[in-house]
C-alpha cells in the first residue's frame, strides 16, 4: 500500500496523508452482499445519547463478511477483486466459489486477482488466504480471523494489518503470541486463516484537518474540565481544574484505571501473558 503527502498548499494539506489504495482492483460492490446501514447518531433504542460526540458523516452500507468460512468446506474459491470496506480498516476481497456463489472475506497481504482459495476440513496447503482449523496449520505461520469458540467465526486479528503468531501445540490447545505482547491458548478445533490481513499502512495516514473527521461520523468533542460543574464532574472551577478527583465521564463513570473487562469472562484463563506486563515488559513478535 502506498501513502501519498501532497504539498502543503493549505492549511488542511499540511499535516494530512492519503491512502492510495494500491491494493484494490474492484471499484463497485457487490449489490447482493450489501445491506442498509442506519445511523444512529451515538443514540441508544430510547433515543437517548449513550455516545457523545457522534454523528453526521458520509452514507455507508454494510458488506456482508464471511467470518466463519464453515459452509463452502473443501470447494475452491477465484478471487474476482480487491474492494475498499468503510467499515473496518483492512480491505475485503470478493470470492466466487464453483457453484457460482459469491462471498466476501477479509483480504490478507499478497491476495490478488485470479488467486485460488479454499476453506478446508483438514489439511490443506498453508498458503495465503486459506482456512483450516489449527491443528492443521504448521508452527511459526502468522494467521488471522481467528475462532475464539469453533464454529463462531473470527473474532481476533481482524483489523488493518493484525496477525498473530502460531508458536506450537500440546495436546488440544495452541499457543498463539500476539504484536502486543499478549500470550494465550486457543483450541486446536478452531479455525483460521493464513497471512496476516492487508492494508499494514492504514496507521500511517494522517487526517490533517476536522473535516476529515466529519466524514467519518465524528463531531467536535469538548472536554470535561471545559464545561460548567452542572455540565460535568471534572467541570467549574476558578480555571481549568480537575478538582483533585480521578477522570470521569460525563455520568461520573471512571474513564482512566478502571477495569473494562469482565472479570469472569470465560476467555480470561486462557491468557498465558496479558499484553501489558509489569514484571516482563512488552514482547515483540
Amino acid at each position: 500500500m502506498a501513502i501519498r503527502i501532497y504539498k502543503k498548499t493549505t492549511p488542511g494539506r499540511r499535516n494530512a496523508s492519503v491512502n492510495l489504495f494500491d491494493e484494490v482492483t474492484k471499484k463497485r460492490p457487490e449489490k447482493s452482499l450489501l445491506q442498509p446501514k442506519k445511523k444512529r447518531g451515538g443514540r441508544n433504542h430510547h433515543g437517548v445519547i449513550t455516545c457523545r460526540s457522534r454523528g453526521g458523516g458520509a452514507k455507508q452500507r454494510y458488506r456482508v463478511i464471511d467470518f466463519g468460512r464453515n459452509n463452502k468446506l473443501d470447494m475452491v474459491a477465484t478471487v474476482i477483486g480487491i474492494e475498499y470496506d468503510p467499515n473496518r480498516s483492512c480491505n475485503i476481497a470478493l470470492l466466487e466459489y464453483e457453484d457460482k456463489e459469491r462471498r466476501y472475506i477479509l483480504a490478507p497481504v499478497g491476495l490478488t486477482d485470479g488467486d485460488t482459495v479454499v476453506s478446508s476440513t483438514g489439511a490443506s496447503e498453508p498458503k495465503t488466504g486459506n482456512a483450516m482449523p489449527i491443528e492443521n496449520i504448521p508452527p511459526g505461520l502468522s494467521i488471522h480471523n481467528i475462532e475464539l469458540v469453533a464454529g463462531k467465526g473470527g473474532q481476533l486479528c481482524r483489523a488493518a494489518g493484525a496477525y498473530a503468531r502460531l508458536t506450537n501445540r500440546e495436546a488440544k490447545w495452541a499457543t498463539l503470541v500476539f504484536p502486543s505482547g499478549e500470550i494465550r491458548q486457543i483450541s486446536v478445533k478452531c479455525r483460521a486463516t493464513i497471512g496476516q490481513i492487508g492494508n499494514t499502512d492504514h496507521a500511517l495516514i494522517k487526517l490533517g484537518k476536522a473535516g476529515r473527521n466529519r466524514h467519518k461520523g465524528r463531531r467536535p468533542h469538548t472536554r470535561g474540565v471545559a464545561m460548567n460543574h452542572h455540565d460535568h464532574p471534572m467541570g467549574g472551577g476558578d480555571g481549568r481544574s480537575k478538582g483533585n478527583r480521578a477522570p470521569a465521564s460525563k455520568s461520573g463513570v471512571q474513564a482512566k484505571g478502571g477495569r473494562t473487562r469482565i472479570r469472569h469472562k470465560a476467555s480470561n484463563k486462557r491468557i498465558i501473558r496479558r499484553r501489558k506486563s509489569k514484571r516482563y515488559g512488552q514482547l515483540t513478535v
